[in-house]
């Protein structure tokens, strides 16, 4: 991978997940079916897309007649600040929405079959570079989209949510896959179903997944009578593109009530909800965060943390970090009492590890009390050496603590971690931590570590110093399909080459057909029309591709007309093609020259 200044601020756990661009695998119906799918988008979205959708696409270097190279991209992507890189497939939702903090744009390398040209549930290169790119290049919308990584990254998520993304991105592999078997599609999809059926009740993740969705994936602008599209999933879908727009698909003005609105990635959606700006994005995106463990602590951030059983950070008003798995945790009535891990823990401040508090000294877990203690109303945290000495902490002598909550902290203590003023960590031996009839801590387990805090003000999924925590997504356990293609398959692609060479070949001789006829003596169109027609009969991107060479430069009408023919027989008799024809055919029969324009 080509690094730049953007890229080189990715932290290793997120490069774990990048791939290299398979570029030399995109056969050159790949290609076709990238350059239907861009002509078709310029000429409809350029009259229903947000104004910054056609500029957009030439600031970020898209080209219109090939799949764009990542490293071409990032050249001109970085001018704007951001980059791209390849993924394979669904990557965990926490960490694409971290891309999306750091500038990065995740595209997933593949690209959608033929048969599913106007729409897919599998993310893929089209809706992710054609669609999510260009709008990055509007400054408002960049801002928005950063914001949400930042704040969506640190979501929790509950147990039940990676069974669902395994469950989602299982089904999208089988979809992209153009072998796999009705049968195994089918189960997937009924797995699908009976976990989407039986989630409980929403996480953080998944409703800030729902506004993702409703606004980057499939947001409209604007007016409820008039709206604009901005969401990549409508922009890369000529389908949805055209049809959302249309009165039977309800429009709604979009607010934090959309978080609670989930939606089906298989099928087109029934609603969609209208901004009336960009900045009102991130009105309703901070509204949101105050709902969240992130903002609010206490109590909600505790009972997130420990449903998620992943790794989670506890922020203390101390300011000291406590990044582990939550378990077992003490609450009386609205407070927390007693917060503990049962994994390695790390213990850091302002996301940077505290030298000695790492996983490998804290490998059997954590515990602390929260809170105040009893005839005291000024936290531990705050209290200078004479206040400290008061209330009997003094190096190596006995101490005893007992909290409002009734917690008893009993030990020898032996010292203090002070940063900035703050004392954050109060270290005792021969230590017993007790709360009514149960010992929290006993003497032989060693030295207690006792962090000061008061509250807890925060709570985010993931640990606050990941690089030192050692942070890693593993790679999924199963991989994008890598497709074996049939004999036949690579002949057809064959053809679809020697279509591109002709017309890239002619590309600068527009109002001269003199080239297209002496490669046409050498290839014979008619024969190649023949060998077309005979072996790959419904192959109708090719035709289409065909006969846009033979109308523009005019060089065999007959054949021009029974190309069309054959276009119409095979549009007559299958409705799934019916519009992807019609709309070929329509840019292909503008008035000569306007094929190729923007």
């Amino acid at each position: 991978m080509e690094m730049n200044e953007v890229l080189d601020k990715l932290p290793a756990h997120l490069l774990s997940l990048v791939i290299e661009q398979p570029y030399n695998e995109y056969t050159n119906r790949d290609h076709a079916v990238w350059r239907y799918v861009m002509r078709q988008n310029v000429k409809f979205l350029s009259k229903v897309a947000h104004g910054s959708y056609v500029d957009g696409l030439k600031k970020t270097g898209i080209s219109i007649d090939f799949i764009p190279h990542m490293y071409g991209m990032n050249r001109i992507l970085k001018e704007i600040g951001w980059a791209a890189v390849a993924v394979d497939g669904f990557i965990p939702p926490s960490a694409f929405m971290e891309f999306q903090a750091y500038r990065v744009l995740v595209i997933a390398a593949d690209i959608r079959p033929v048969d599913q040209i106007e729409y897919t549930p599998a993310p893929d290169i089209i809706h992710e570079a054609a669609g999510h790119a260009p709008i990055i290049a509007d400054d408002e919308y960049s801002e928005y989209l950063r914001l949400f990584g930042k704040i969506g990254s640190k979501a929790f998520s509950s147990a039940r949510d990676y069974e669902l993304y395994e469950a989602v991105r299982h089904l999208s592999i089988l979809k992209a896959d153009p072998y796999s078997r009705k049968a195994e599609i089918e189960a997937a999809e009924k797995h699908l179903d009976y976990i989407a059926s039986s989630m409980g009740e929403s996480s953080e993740m998944a409703m800030i997944r729902n506004l993702h969705w409703w606004t980057v994936e499939y947001g409209l602008i604007g007016s409820l009578r008039k709206p604009k599209i901005y969401g990549a999933g409508l922009l890369s879908s000529i389908g949805e593109s055209f049809n959302c727009l249309k009165d039977h698909v309800k429009k709604l003005p979009y607010s934090i009530d959309a978080s609670t609105y989930n939606f089906d990635i298989t099928t087109q959606q029934p609603q969609l909800f209208v901004t009336p700006t960009f900045q009102h994005l991130t009105d309703v995106l901070n509204e949101f965060s105050e709902s969240m463990a992130l903002r609010k602590g206490g109590i909600d951030a505790v009972k997130k943390a420990v449903s998620s059983r992943n790794t989670a950070c506890i922020q203390l008003d101390s300011g000291l970090e406590i990044s582990g798995t939550f378990d077992d945790c003490i609450i009386e009535g609205n407070e927390v009492v007693y917060i503990r891990t049962n994994s390695s823990t790390a213990l850091s401040y302002k996301n940077k590890e505290l030298a000695g508090h790492g996983k490998i000294f804290h490998k059997d877990g954590f515990g602390t009390p929260v809170g105040l203690l009893a005839g005291t109303d000024k936290p531990l945290h705050l209290l200078n050496d004479d206040e400290l000495e008061e209330i009997g902490i003094i190096e190596s002598r006995n101490a005893l603590l007992k909290f409002n909550s009734g917690i008893v902290v009993s030990g020898i203590y032996q010292t203090r971690r002070r940063v900035e003023g703050k004392t954050l960590i109060l270290t005792f031996n021969n230590c017993t931590v007790s709360y009514k009839d149960h010992v929290l801590f006993k003497p032989e387990w060693g030295r207690f570590d006792m962090a000061t805090g008061s509250k807890i003000i925060s709570g985010y999924s993931g640990p606050a110093d990941p690089q030192a925590f050692g942070l890693k997504y593993e790679k999924p356990k199963e991989t994008t399909h890598k497709i074996v293609h049939t004999e036949s398959d690579i002949q057809l692609y064959g053809y679809y080459k020697l279509i591109r060479e002709i017309r890239e070949a002619n590309a600068n001789m527009a109002d001269d057909s003199e080239e297209l006829v002496a490669i046409e003596n050498r290839i014979s169109l008619d024969e190649f029309w023949n060998t077309i027609k005979a072996n790959y009969p419904k192959e109708w991107l090719l035709m289409l591709e065909l006969l846009e060479i033979v109308s523009a430069y005019e060089v065999n009408t007959a054949l021009s007309h029974e190309i069309l023919h054959q276009l119409h027989f095979i549009r007559d008799n299958d409705d799934n093609i019916t519009k992807l024809i019609n709309d070929g055919l329509d840019l292909i029969l503008k008035p000569k020259g306007m094929v190729r324009s923007w």
